[in-house]
C-alpha cells in the first residue's frame, strides 16, 4: 500500500483535494478532524490541555469541554505555548494515524492519504511514498481565510507566519496542485494521480 501525503498552508484548498480522494474511494486520514475529536467534549486530550492551560477547559453537562477561543488566545503568537500544545496533541494524532494505516492495510487499500497540515514542518514526509502539496496565491489564501470568519486577521497572519513558506513546500512536492485558478484546473492533475493509484 502506498502512503500519499497531502499538505499545504492554511486556506490553500487542501479540503478540495481531500474530497477528490474520498470521492475516488481512497481512505483519507484527516489530522485536523483527529485533533477536533481529541478536543471534543470528553476528548482524550482535554485533561492534559486543562493542566497545561488553566481556564481553557470547563465541566459542562458532566463532561470536560474545551473553550476554543480561550485556548486560541493562550497559544497564538506564543511559541512556547504552541510547542506545549503540540507536545500534547501530536503523539495522540500519530497514534490515530497508525490505527488508520493499519485499518487501510487490512482492507486491502492500494493507497492511503494522510491529510496533515504540518506534515513537512514535523518531518512527516520521511514516511511517505509520494507528496502532494496544495498551493494558491497569497491573495487567494487571505481571501479564503477572511471568508471563513473564524479568526481575526492577526490570528491568521500568526498561523501563516508559523507555517513553512509555500514556495519551500512546493520544492518538496512530487505533485503541486494549484487551487487559485479554476476547480477544474486544480482537480485535473489530481485525477491523473488517482487513476495511477487505482491501477
Amino acid at each position: 500500500m502506498k502512503l500519499i501525503g497531502l499538505t499545504g498552508g492554511i486556506g490553500m484548498g487542501k479540503s478540495t483535494a481531500a474530497a477528490a480522494f474520498r470521492r475516488a474511494h481512497l481512505p483519507v486520514f484527516d489530522a485536523d478532524a483527529a485533533v477536533r475529536r481529541l478536543q471534543a467534549p470528553g476528548g482524550a486530550a482535554l485533561p492534559a490541555i486543562a493542566a497545561a492551560f488553566p481556564g481553557t477547559v470547563a465541566e459542562r453537562h458532566g463532561k470536560p469541554t474545551l473553550d476554543r477561543a480561550a485556548l486560541r488566545a493562550a497559544v497564538i503568537g506564543n511559541e512556547p505555548a504552541i510547542r506545549r500544545l503540540e507536545a500534547i496533541l501530536h503523539p495522540l494524532v500519530r497514534r490515530a494515524e497508525r490505527t488508520f494505516i493499519a485499518r487501510a492495510r487490512r482492507a486491502g487499500a492500494r493507497a492511503a492519504i494522510l491529510d496533515i497540515p504540518l506534515l513537512l514542518e514535523t518531518g512527516g514526509q520521511r514516511r511517505l511514498d509520494f507528496l502532494v502539496v496544495v498551493s494558491a496565491p497569497r491573495a487567494t489564501q487571505l481571501h479564503r481565510l477572511r471568508r471563513r470568519g473564524q479568526m481575526s486577521a492577526e490570528q491568521a497572519a500568526a498561523i501563516i507566519a508559523r507555517q513553512m513558506p509555500d514556495a519551500e513546500k512546493r520544492r518538496h512536492a512530487d505533485l503541486v496542485v494549484r487551487t487559485g485558478l479554476s476547480r477544474h484546473h486544480a482537480l485535473r492533475k489530481l485525477r491523473r494521480l488517482i487513476q495511477d493509484l487505482r491501477r
